[in-house]
């Protein structure tokens, strides 16, 4: 009994984990399409391109330099992206950014292809980092509790941006009324980009951080962007703790449902989207449709 209670709460930290993967990708999808209005769908390939980043980086420069720089070029890419590109689709029929981002990451994807190959690359956990924590009969990867740590961390960075600072008080002020903004002078084109950066930059940190646990492939974002857009709509659009509670939720319950029934463990993230659709159309903290309720 004692083994199977152990196993469960490895389970339930594991969908811990995997929660929060979906979140560093789930909430920059969030902020961008919050303030843009635009669903980018290559976020998942830009995360699949900060894992290659990782594994190019830490041969040339080693780990910790790699581990620093790959998040921030991802995130320096993705202003770029936003300012020659994303930028003409704001005020444009939704369909046209869906269907350039779509694009937009099949180019990554197969760029990715012909240059690495099709075949996952190994990466292995740096030495330091290497071994496990053992408490009783409870063992638990140290590398793994470094990603909760260093996720925990990238979040707290990220409200305390959008929530104590200048910068995010204008983003919540375009995300609620960005006339007003512009009535008032101040030119929602350099937050945008900023903001882009941001949330295109986490996705890449995600990609960092699960590099070493689930190898390196070209196709590694399709899965997590799936995941990801499902926490964004149970947690609401446009809300920051509606998608940090729906990723953790996720999470867990893929983890509990792994353990007890695995092969619904895909199928839970789906029901779960739906049952909450179907009692809370806004998703768990989005803003009140009135069309829908």
């Amino acid at each position: 009994m004692g083994n199977e209670i152990v196993f469960l709460v490895e389970q339930v930290i594991n969908g811990l984990l995997m929660g929060v993967y979906y979140l560093l990708i789930a909430l920059g999808l969030s902020i961008i399409f919050s303030l843009g209005g635009v669903v980018n769908l290559a976020h998942g390939a830009l995360f699949a391109f900060g894992a290659y980043l990782m594994v190019e980086i830490t041969e040339r420069a080693g780990y910790g330099v790699a581990f620093i720089c790959a998040p921030i070029l991802v995130g320096v890419i993705g202003m770029v992206i936003e300012r020659l590109f994303l930028r003409h689709f704001y005020k444009a029929d939704p369909v046209l950014s869906l269907l350039f981002t779509f694009g937009l990451a099949m180019i990554i994807e197969q760029g990715l292809r012909m240059v690495y190959g099709a075949s996952p690359l190994q990466f292995n956990i740096p030495s330091f980092a290497r071994g496990q924590l053992i408490l009783g009969d409870f063992m638990y990867p140290y590398y793994r509790l470094g990603m909760l740590a260093v996720a925990s961390v990238a979040l707290l960075l990220t409200w305390l941006l959008l929530n104590k600072t200048p910068f995010g008080k204008v983003v919540k002020a375009g995300v609620s009324d960005p006339d007003m903004v512009r009535a008032l002078g101040i030119s929602l084109a350099p937050i945008l980009t900023a903001v882009c950066g941001i949330g295109i930059g986490l996705a890449g940190l995600a990609g960092v951080l699960l590099a070493p646990i689930s190898g390196v492939h070209p196709a590694m974002g399709h899965e997590i962007m799936t995941a990801a857009f499902v926490v964004v709509v149970i947690g609401g659009l446009g809300s920051f703790w509606g998608v940090v509670a729906a990723a953790l939720l996720v999470g867990v319950i893929r983890g509990l449902t792994t353990y007890f029934y695995p092969a619904a463990s895909e199928a839970s993230l789906y029901m779960l989207m739906l049952a909450v659709l179907l009692l809370r159309p806004r998703g768990l903290m989005g803003e009140r449709m009135d069309r829908l309720e």
